[in-house]
């Protein structure tokens, strides 16, 4: 069973869930079905991600060459999409899926997508389709950008060469923004609000989504654990 947006685990959880050891941030067909990509928009974080339209839409950077004698500092070297041998780094991997989606070739690649809140501690930001690939310029080198749309937004396949691309079908939705999930933890001091439990917890809309609630403020957002969030759940029905 897999987990839902807004699902709080821990590193060992998500590799457990994913059957791998996820020691990159970009795994492209990690399983017949998926994706995977592990994202970070704290401050500090390596790679220059982006969480767009509340949470709708991700733009995630590609990742660098790996550190050597040739390449001392990556983050001074362009990001490629081929390694030395000539196959597809994990970039050129995305970045071929992007364009043989934009052409009508195949559907979009589907991309499971976890986001680290702090040390060891992660969550489920949701499934996404890979639509968009490109390169930019970002501090003197070539770097490269990905975008994902939440799947529930997706136009069906192929696409309407007449519809709005990618038109936003949706108002609002329940994906809490990245900011708001980490002013939250910060906020609540990573545990249940209820009882202090650290384990089995989620971001819980204290005001129900279903009833006009927002994903957006932070006063509207708590963090509960399983056992209260479903006591909660119960209450509401």
């Amino acid at each position: 069973m897999g987990f839902g947006a807004g699902e709080i685990i821990s590193y060992r959880q998500m590799c457990d869930q994913e059957n791998a050891s996820l020691q990159r941030g970009m795994n492209y067909r990690l399983s017949p079905s998926h994706s995977v990509v592990l994202m970070s928009v704290r401050s500090g974080a390596p790679y220059d991600d982006e969480v767009l339209d509340d949470g709708r839409v991700l733009m995630y950077e590609g990742h660098d060459v790996p550190k050597s004698k040739l390449n001392p500092i990556p983050k001074f070297e362009d990001q490629v999409l081929k390694n030395p041998g000539g196959s597809l780094t994990e970039n050129g991997k995305f970045f071929e899926a992007a364009k043989q989606f934009k052409e009508g070739l195949r559907p979009p690649e589907s991309v499971k997508v976890y986001e680290k809140i702090k040390s060891g501690i992660w969550a489920f930001a949701g499934t996404f389709s890979l639509i968009d690939a490109s390169p930019r310029q970002s501090g003197g080198r070539k770097v490269f950008k990905f975008k994902l749309m939440l799947v529930d937004l997706m136009p069906p396949f192929p696409v309407d060469p007449n519809a709005q691309p990618y038109a936003i079908q949706l108002s609002h939705n329940r994906i809490i923004p990245s900011a708001v999930k980490l002013a939250v933890w910060k906020r609540d001091k990573g545990k249940c609000i209820q009882c202090g439990s650290e384990d089995n917890l989620h971001f819980d809309h204290i005001l129900p989504f279903s009833k006009g609630g927002s994903s957006v403020l932070v006063e509207n957002i708590q963090l509960l654990c399983a056992r209260h969030n479903l006591q909660k759940s119960d209450k509401l029905i």
